[in-house]
């Protein structure tokens, strides 16, 4: 028996993968004709474009402090690099079933690190997948601390330690995947992503 499925639904991705998602709230977004003269400045550039940032633009003052960790987290000059910053956001979202942060961070950890296939196997595998020692390290360490409860343990640190992680870079993927399990929860709960329709 062949199954049917509505237009909505078959507009859901089939599974995690790095090509581009849409994401559709479930609460309404401002638009960006309305935006107030406190959100405006937070709209900027694409952001405005976002369903998401419109949304979350109704708190101002959220969205201003959390675009300001987001910068941080992922802009900072010192500490880890990008590539391994964008793999901890990766793997946080693989491992609460976010699709769509997957599908954003996953594009960048692939652009960054020039490792399209070992990120691929990443989300088609899950966090059990095996790649090399230190995305290993990584991949452990981030879904341990992304677990709930937490089940990050001191051999997780010892063995980013081993695999060459400072204590600076530790920190740095403490506070990606952290940014990352919230960032999940408020999409998972605020909307869900689409395939893109196209022409």
């Amino acid at each position: 028996m062949t199954e049917v499925r509505d237009v909505e639904t078959s507009r859901r991705p089939a599974g995690f993968t790095q090509e581009q998602l849409d994401w559709v709230p479930w609460v309404e977004p401002i638009a960006l004709a309305d935006a107030d003269d406190r959100q405006k400045p937070l709209l900027e550039g694409q952001r405005g474009e976002s369903p998401y940032f419109r949304l979350l633009a109704r708190n101002a003052e959220v969205l201003a402090e959390r675009s300001a960790n987001d910068k941080e987290i992922f802009y900072g000059r010192d500490g880890l690099s990008r590539a391994e910053r964008e793999l901890a956001a990766t793997v946080t979202s693989r491992h609460n079933g976010c699709e769509y942060c997957a599908s954003v961070h996953s594009r960048f950890t692939s652009q960054l690190s020039k490792r399209t296939d070992d990120v691929q196997r990443l989300l088609d595998e899950g966090v059990g997948v095996r790649i090399d020692e230190r995305w290993d390290a990584v991949i452990d360490f981030v879904a341990a601390l992304a677990a709930q409860p937490p089940r990050a343990e001191a051999e997780h640190l010892a063995r980013l330690r081993a695999v060459g992680f400072s204590e600076n870079e530790i920190h740095d993927l403490v506070l990606s995947t952290a940014s990352f399990s919230w960032a999940n929860r408020l999409m998972l709960s605020l909307g869900e992503p689409e395939v893109p329709v196209t022409s």
